[in-house]
Order: structure tokens, then sequence, then C-alpha cells
């Protein structure tokens, strides 16, 4: 008995050896073929196929790392996306430590729900978006403004963050159509809104971030981020 818990706790040893030579392999090549910054890489369930997290986004490689798939892993038995659903475990991760204090601040109530937005300010969802985080009580809303539908977004989001009040200039664009008047240039936080957007793979805008790790890539309405807050 004592010989087989031995050889049991060898193979574990080994294999686990073996299995960190192998994502050291894959960190190794990938980070010397692309120039990408790698965060983690873990094995799946899949035979040679391994997770490759970055500090952008996630992808898939073999265990000597010599390709790369970029897009989602989808498991045909249980039809579970299972890019979506690490992506959604990061986030609950990440989310605390968001530079908040880069973002838009408006509160419902008491404001103990957290609603983090990423939005264009020529956005027309994002306009939609704003009416119907209004409706949500009790709720503490985030906005990342990333200007990314052209060089007056970019303009705009200058003008806004420049402003005396970036929140009441944010508001009164986005909920009232009043364009944010000319701004002396400002350290306007627009490229760390934009690393935050790459950080969660944000795919357009409007995104929204719920405090409990949901998210939704998309316009939705009142009573679908509702549902989810629950959750």
């Amino acid at each position: 008995m004592k010989l087989i818990k031995k050889l049991t706790l060898f193979s574990l040893f080994l294999g686990s050896t073996v299995m960190a030579a192998e994502t050291d392999t894959i960190k190794k090549n990938l980070e010397k073929a692309f120039d990408i910054n790698i965060e983690s890489v873990e094995p799946t369930k899949y035979p040679n196929i391994y997770e490759v997290v970055t500090d952008e986004t996630i992808l898939y490689t073999d265990k000597a790392g010599t390709y790369i798939l970029a897009g989602n892993l989808i498991d045909t038995q249980s039809k579970v996306d299972l890019t979506e659903t690490k992506i959604k475990q990061l986030s609950l991760k990440d989310i605390e430590a968001l530079p908040l204090n880069k973002a838009i601040k408006r509160v419902n109530g008491n404001g103990e729900r957290k609603i983090i937005t990423f939005e264009d300010p020529n956005c027309h969802y994002c306009k939609r978006l704003y009416g119907e985080l209004d409706k949500i009580d009790n709720a503490s809303i985030y906005t990342f403004i990333v200007p990314i539908l052209g060089r007056d977004s970019v303009k705009k989001a200058n003008n806004i963050w420049c402003s005396s009040d970036p929140n009441v200039t944010w508001a009164n664009w986005m909920h009232k159509g009043e364009t944010p008047e000319s701004a002396k240039e400002c350290d306007a936080p627009i490229p760390d809104a934009l690393a935050v957007s790459r950080k969660f793979q944000m795919r357009g805008t409007p995104m929204i971030l719920l405090g409990n790790g949901e998210r939704f890539n998309g316009f939705v309405n009142a009573s679908m981020i509702e549902e989810a807050l629950k959750k």
C-alpha cells in the first residue's frame, strides 16, 4: 500500500511538472512570436487545447504554442460558451480593480448596486441606454467614455472631460442633446478608458458590466439589467 501511495504521489508530481513545462513553453513561444503580455496559460478539458489569457483577450493554442485561435470556444454537447464563461469569471475579479475615478459617475437612490458602462458620445444606443439606466433605483453608475466612432467622438469626449463639470456636461449631451462646448485641453482619462475597454474585450458600445460579474455586449433595457442584478 505504501508503494502504491508513493507511486501515485510521484505520478501526480510528474504530471504537474510536465504541465508546468508545457505552459512555460507556450508562454515563451507566444510572447516571442507576438509580443503580447500573457497572464495565464491553462489546459482545457479538450485534448491538446490550451487557454491563453492575455491582458487584452483570450486565445487558444496547442501544447507547443505553434498556432493561436482567436474566437469563442463552445462545447457542442452542453452548448456552453466557455470563452464567455471565462470572461465573466475574469470580469468579476477585475471589476474590483477598475479605476472608477476615470469614469463619469451618477447615483440613483442609495447607490448600493454597481453598474459600469462603456459608451461613445456619438453612439445612438448609448443615448437610449442613458434613459434606461435612469429607471434603475439604488445604483451607482460609472461610465467610461470610449470614443471609438471617429474624430468627432474624440472631440466630444475631450470637451466633456475638460468642461467645468464633466458629469453634468455628459448628462446634458446624452440626455438632452446639448452639444458640449469647446474646452481647453486637459488631462482627460480617455487612454485609460480605452485600455480598460480592451481589458474587458469590448466589442462595441455600449458595453455593460455589473458588480456581480454579469455583462451585456450591446443595448438592453432596464428590466433586463434589473434581472441580471438579481443573479
